[in-house]
């Protein structure tokens, strides 16, 4: 077979998607286990959606050498996956209370700004001080 026959495929650290699938997955361990009991189902819930959304970005990627198709499912799959965590995290506010910010509000907007202001190293800025 000539040299590159399959394109290159992997690659999933650099992507923008991962980064941010990444940084859910470690935020939501942290918040799962500091406000939601161990043993529920819910917290289980809550971290395998968020590791599904980063684990299918990193699948459909590797599958992207062999087949878009593929790839287009894995990513759908990882988006489903992030929006039942994020409706997950909308019920755990509307049950105790608390406000949901509109996307726009200034509140999500700094939110928002936190993540292109600063480089995130995966788990190191979950860990607790000391």
């Amino acid at each position: 077979m000539p040299e590159g026959f399959i394109p290159s495929h992997g690659g999933y650290q650099k992507l923008l998607s991962y980064q941010k699938a990444e940084i859910v997955y470690d935020a939501t361990v942290y918040f799962c286990d500091h406000f939601i009991d161990r043993r529920s189902r819910t917290h289980d819930q809550m971290v395998q959606a968020a590791r599904s959304g980063k684990q299918n970005i990193i699948e459909g990627s590797m599958a992207s050498g062999t087949s878009k198709e593929m790839e287009i499912k894995l990513t759908n799959v990882a988006r489903a996956s992030l929006e039942e965590l994020l409706a997950d995290y909308r019920d755990f506010l509307r049950t105790k209370g608390h406000q949901i910010w509109d996307k726009d509000s200034k509140e999500a907007k700094y939110v928002r700004s936190l993540g292109k202001n600063r480089s995130y190293k995966s788990s190191e800025s979950m860990r607790p001080i000391r």
